[in-house]
């Protein structure tokens, strides 16, 4: 059912227009003057607006011009007195999708309402099967469970709306964090990104919120926090769960209210589309108290999780050959032979690193050939164990017949992982028990891709 805003200041014309389209199957609601009826699209949104021309507070020809900026593709029907048709065929220039000189029939009226709403939902389904077409040429999705992803994030990406990105490490979250960006009103603007596993907790407001000079020991200089950067544009908050509460609590205040403070500043509004993804159970987090609750329901507004590769075998071919061609290019390299049995291979092993841990095997394999194939012999003897039986096992040797390196690398990794499983992925309760930093824990946690970049 198609949704109409009915804006005019006289309340016999809103009481009559929202009884006869009402009658003709439409969802109607009205507000009583220009502004009103601009704050009932902001709060509630429309499929078609109609709107009286003379108004005493804004006319309609400034409410075609707000509601044009905040969606493009909403028809604005004009209502005008007798005598107004020069004015009438000015708002056509500037955009209104029709206009109706007053007295108008009640038949017409309901006719070109459908016209408009039939508009709309046109534009809206091309808008939306343009999206998917280009979703499809840069995100792998032969799966059914990765094309319900992006189905999702297809309908979402447009609208100003905070989503939550779940899932295991490496499935590829940032991706879709910046697939979300391209595809919206603000992606003429770079999308701000910020990994709350990468930054010292004590260092976290500052890279947030930014600070004044001198507001500390070593604040040399004045320094914009990344949601001022992301002013008017998208903010990605990568590992959120990593944050401490009481980040969580100003991350909240500048959701609820579009305020944050740098540390040492005033508070100034920004306007952010934000997106934030874990690999945590935030609501399990929450109540175990170390999330804040109210924080995760605002948050929670769009949740997607994405899947982990074991749940999308149907992807993993066509990702091996797309990672083939973007490295071989990056490299130089000509057309490069992917072996069946390599191929086979890799599709019946296990990936606990997921599509990062995937394309990171690739990327090696096609640095490491001495030709333009790669072989299942190659990605044997650089110990990627198809089975990945020795991935999680404290045992980690790859074996006598490997270089020191690989077999150091190996133990390394293995007590890493089961270090990391038993703190419940913790990078800083990770690195204590290890006893080394946690900036080195997290790039160790890179390399051996069990963390991955989402």
């Amino acid at each position: 059912m198609s949704r109409v805003l009915v804006i005019d200041d006289e309340p016999a014309m809103r009481f009559t227009l929202e009884a006869v389209l009402g009658d003709a199957g439409f969802d109607v609601f009205s507000a009583a003057g220009g502004a009103a009826g601009i704050a009932e699209f902001e709060a509630r949104g429309a499929d078609v607006v109609l709107t009286d021309l003379a108004m005493p507070d804004v006319d309609g020809m400034k409410v075609l011009g707000t509601l044009r900026v905040q969606d493009p593709s909403v028809p604005v029907m004009m209502l005008t007195a007798h005598g107004s048709e020069r004015v009438a065929v000015a708002a056509m220039k500037a955009g209104a999708f029709d206009y109706l000189p007053k007295p108008f029939d009640l038949d017409e009226l309901v006719l070109s309402v459908k016209r408009a709403a039939e508009n709309r939902s046109l534009r809206l389904e091309n808008a939306r099967l343009r999206t998917e077409a280009s979703l499809r040429r840069t995100i792998v999705a032969e799966s059914p469970a990765i094309r319900r992803v992006l189905d999702v994030v297809t309908r979402v990406a447009p609208k100003d709306v905070t989503v939550l990105l779940t899932g295991e490490s490496g499935v590829g979250k940032d991706v879709l964090a910046a697939t979300l960006h391209a595809h919206s009103k603000r992606s003429a603007k770079p999308l701000i990104r910020f990994n709350a596993a990468a930054i010292p907790s004590e260092l976290a407001e500052a890279e947030l919120f930014g600070h004044m000079k001198g507001a500390f020991t070593g604040a040399h200089t004045a320094r914009l926090g990344y949601f001022q950067q992301a002013d008017k544009a998208t903010l990605f908050i990568d590992e959120i769960g990593e944050l401490p509460l009481a980040i969580q609590a100003k991350v909240l205040r500048a959701i609820q209210s579009g305020e944050v403070q740098s540390v040492g500043g005033r508070p100034e509004n920004v306007d952010v589309r934000l997106v934030v993804a874990t690999n945590r159970d935030l609501a399990t987090e929450a109540k175990a108290g170390r999330f804040r609750e109210d924080l995760f329901y605002r948050l929670n507004v769009v949740p997607i999780r994405v899947p982990p590769l074991r749940e999308r075998p149907e992807d993993i071919e066509p990702l091996v050959f797309a990672f083939v061609r973007s490295y071989a290019d990056r490299y130089g390299m000509g057309q490069v032979e992917v072996e069946p049995a390599l191929l086979e291979a890799i599709k019946t092993s296990a990936w606990p690193g997921n599509v990062r841990e995937l394309e990171n095997t690739i990327a090696r394999l096609l640095a490491l050939t001495v030709e333009d194939r790669l072989t299942l012999a190659l990605w044997r003897s650089l110990d990627v164990d198809t089975a990945s039986s020795a991935r999680a096992s404290l045992a980690g040797d790859p074996g006598p017949s490997h270089p020191l390196r690989a077999r150091v690398e190996g133990f390394e990794r293995s007590i890493i992982a089961a270090e990391f499983e038993a703190a419940q992925k913790n990078q800083s309760e990770t690195a204590r028990r290890l006893g080394v930093s946690r900036p080195a824990m997290i790039e160790k946690l890179h390399k051996y891709a069990l963390l991955g970049r989402g």
